[in-house]
């Protein structure tokens, strides 16, 4: 039986610069709280907040705003936080593809979208061809209230039967073995395994139509910066349920 330790969760998928999709999600969740108060919600942020998106520094700037909310808030690290501060310290550093791409990518390559997140703070031009051209201005533009919320991110949460990660886990590996790549950068094995975990592991990474619940795990990228919603489950004890801006729906596992 699943429960939450008397918490009630809002978990958030990939945002990745969709500043408007958060802000009309987060008015969503507090007319939730109205309708259906609690005494202790927690929101948990799934992770890859930047990249691809058109204001990657507003999602940052409304996250940290949102620390002072009178609800609890917890942030995952991301793959794409990884990209960002890989950037910061070393403007060279190619990094593995998300699909099948056989090659290397740079952060700056349209696939990384990392382009996307200079621009949104003002750093203009940035490309992969001459990744080291925009460096200087990115450390300078990059905020000291950015850098420490990147510096203070989780890798993984635990609430009473749920595990929230980005990406996944690995099958049959302890979770204080399981290394922060795996964490979130994750695939396979995770997205195939059909076993019992001993709780549900809740995460984002991989973007789905809608959410999906497998039972094991609870996927919650919907694709926001590709068209998607951007998605929520709520979860509160045995409770498991999708809210959106049109109020919550069943998030039944599926056959």
């Amino acid at each position: 039986m699943h429960h939450t330790d008397d918490h009630r969760v809002y978990a958030i998928g990939d945002i990745h610069g969709c500043r408007a999709e958060l802000e009309a999600l987060q008015q969503a969740i507090r007319e939730d709280l109205a309708r259906s108060p609690h005494s202790d919600p927690v929101i948990i942020y799934l992770g890859d907040f930047t990249d691809r998106g058109p204001d990657s520094r507003g999602v940052i700037d409304n996250l940290i705003a949102e620390q002072n909310a009178p609800h609890r808030t917890r942030f995952l690290f991301g793959n794409h936080e990884g990209l960002l501060l890989e950037y910061y310290d070393n403007p060279r550093t190619l990094i593995r593809p998300n699909g099948p791409r056989p090659d290397k990518i740079h952060w700056l390559h349209k696939a990384g979208g990392g382009a996307e997140t200079l621009r949104s703070y003002g750093v203009e031009g940035a490309s992969d061809a001459d990744p080291e051209a925009t460096h200087a201005a990115f450390r300078a533009a990059l905020p000291d209230a950015h850098r420490r919320f990147f510096g203070a991110l989780e890798l993984s949460i635990r609430i009473g039967s749920y595990l929230f990660v980005h990406a996944g886990i690995q099958p049959d590996v302890p979770l204080d073995a399981q290394s922060d790549e795996d964490l979130i950068w994750m695939r396979e094995p995770f997205l195939s395994h059909r076993g019992d975990y001993g709780f549900t592991v809740v995460h984002g990474h991989t973007p789905t139509k809608t959410v999906e619940n497998h039972g094991n795990r609870i996927g919650i990228d919907t694709g926001a910066v590709f068209g998607g919603p951007l998605s929520c489950v709520v979860l509160e004890g045995s409770a498991q349920e999708v809210l959106s801006v049109e109020g919550r729906a069943p998030c039944p596992v599926i056959a």
